[in-house]
């Protein structure tokens, strides 16, 4: 399953479905007729995996592949960013036909939301935390450490802007606005997933399992984009993490080779197929109550053409 950066959240230990399933939230409050909202939350599960596997923090498998050194930052940005947009804008296009009539909207409490306490610094926050992000691929291509050492000096401007902001008021008061707070929320669970994963695949490394599974399929299918293909299709039932940290481990293709590229695409993209192949398909299900049935039927093979035609249009323009 597509468990999304930024993914690059996930990995330093957030809960990483919160923000996408702010994007459900975000419909609610635009779209309030229930079976109206159900394609436009279809499509955010398709755009929400399909905008993160053309950045190397866009998505928690590119991130693995971008710090394991299999892709560049550029390298990764030209190769996929058209895939991307071309799986998402077919099957955007296709459900276009089946909205009809005009969207069903509640009034908004303008004045509600005036009366609305302001946080100070809100925006100034939002806009270096952003910033922040951005940097970090920046700060990898120019010093060439670690990305950790990039999001640990993230992490310290933010963690400094915020006492900074929050100077005047008392402990208690500036609490719920401090790094130490959004550190208390930090899941450990999906750190020792994360471990357990890496773990489990260096042990099958170890053992040669993982050697021995590199030549079967290069033996019985041969052909590596049909590899990469079936790789993306199983992480919609199968976490795209194990099989991503696997696929590192079984080959030693050069940095930016296309089969890297591909991987990033089809392993950020085909958790689209099912409701249940990524984070933003499984929170909205819970959000929404959508039927697994339901998504087959009216979201899935429309997510399917468009993974097949962005993976066509990668081979195409790598021919050319």
């Amino acid at each position: 399953m597509d468990h999304l950066p930024g993914d690059l959240f996930y990995v330093c230990g957030a809960r990483q479905p919160h923000h996408r399933h702010r994007y459900g939230v975000l419909l609610r409050r635009l779209v309030h007729d229930d079976k109206q909202r159900l394609l436009f939350v279809g499509m955010v599960v398709v755009a929400a995996n399909a905008g993160g596997a053309w950045s190397p923090i866009g998505d928690v498998t590119t991130t693995m592949l971008w710090i394991g050194g299999q892709i560049s930052t550029g390298g990764i940005i030209h190769a996929v960013f058209l895939p991307s947009l071309v799986c998402l804008l077919v099957p955007l296009s296709l459900v276009m036909f089946k909205l009809k009539g005009e969207i069903i909207r509640n009034k908004y409490d303008t004045q509600h939301a005036l009366e609305e306490e302001k946080i100070r610094g809100s925006k100034i926050m939002f806009f270096v935390g952003t910033g922040m992000l951005l940097f970090v691929p920046v700060f990898k291509t120019i010093t060439h450490l670690p990305p950790f050492m990039g999001i640990m000096l993230a992490l310290a401007v933010v963690w400094a802007l915020s006492e900074i902001l929050h100077v005047d008021k008392t402990e208690e008061e500036k609490k719920p606005y401090t790094a130490i707070h959004a550190l208390s929320k930090i899941d450990s669970s999906a750190i020792l997933f994360f471990l357990g994963i890496l773990l489990a695949v260096s042990t099958l490394q170890g053992t040669g399992v993982l050697r021995d599974l590199a030549s079967a399929m290069d033996e019985k299918i041969g052909n590596m984009e049909a590899i990469a293909l079936a790789i993306g299709l199983l992480s919609a039932i199968v976490d795209n993490v194990p099989l991503v940290a696997a696929v590192q481990k079984m080959y030693s293709f050069p940095m930016d080779h296309e089969m890297w590229s591909l991987i990033a695409y089809t392993a950020g993209t085909g958790g689209s197929c099912l409701i249940i192949g990524s984070a933003a398909g499984v929170a909205l299900m819970g959000m929404e109550r959508i039927n697994f049935f339901w998504y087959l039927k009216n979201i899935a093979w429309l997510a399917l053409l468009g993974y097949f035609a962005g993976a066509g249009v990668y081979m195409l323009v790598a021919a050319l």
